[in-house]
């Protein structure tokens, strides 16, 4: 046997310590969370150039400013679209109705010594009223973006994803009904 088929075997069957600074394999917990959120969009009724979606923004361990949709964890008793309108007011300020499932997001995280693996279901949502607030003390900053800004707004590729199939989704809806917008709600 050669060094290198030596070195490489070692690292497959590594052999255990004994004694002082043992290293131990334990292996670390995984819990799944599931969390909603969405798109709540103003000026569904009129003109796509006029439309504007509800963003926050958070602050990065490095400083950085990230632009995202609102979102946060299913509690007892909630619906995930019931979520999605409590946590857009919660964490905007604006009131919201759920218009259509734009799709999840499913990802894996480490924190705390665990392993998260996380759903979070989206959802289109209607403006129905409010006004934009940051004061969630999760949320830097919140915005008024047009639709046509958010692929070059939204941090996460799959949030940018989202905003097309609402974009789409938006598009084969045309005009709705019952008027609702910043100017007049």
């Amino acid at each position: 046997m050669s060094p290198a088929e030596r070195a490489n075997r070692s690292r497959r069957n590594p052999r255990r310590r004994s004694g002082h600074g043992e290293r131990t394999n334990a292996r670390m917990r995984t819990v799944r969370e599931t969390s909603a959120g969405g798109l709540v969009v103003d000026g569904l009724d009129g003109p796509r150039d006029k439309q504007c979606a509800a963003l926050i923004g958070r602050t990065d361990r490095r400083g950085r400013l990230l632009w995202s949709l609102p979102k946060g964890h299913i509690e007892q008793g909630e619906t995930a679209e019931q979520t999605a309108m409590r946590e857009v007011a919660e964490e905007t300020g604006i009131r919201g109705t759920v218009l259509a499932e734009l799709g999840s997001i499913d990802y894996w995280f480490v924190t705390e010594g665990r392993r998260v693996h996380k759903t979070v279901h989206h959802y289109l949502l209607r403006f129905q009223g409010g006004e934009l607030s940051d004061e969630d003390v999760e949320v830097t900053e919140v915005a008024w973006v047009p639709l046509a800004e958010l692929g070059s707004r939204l941090a996460y590729a799959d949030e940018r994803r989202l905003a097309e199939v609402a974009g789409a989704l938006i598009d084969r809806m045309g005009a709705g009904t019952g008027r609702t917008t910043r100017e007049n709600g």
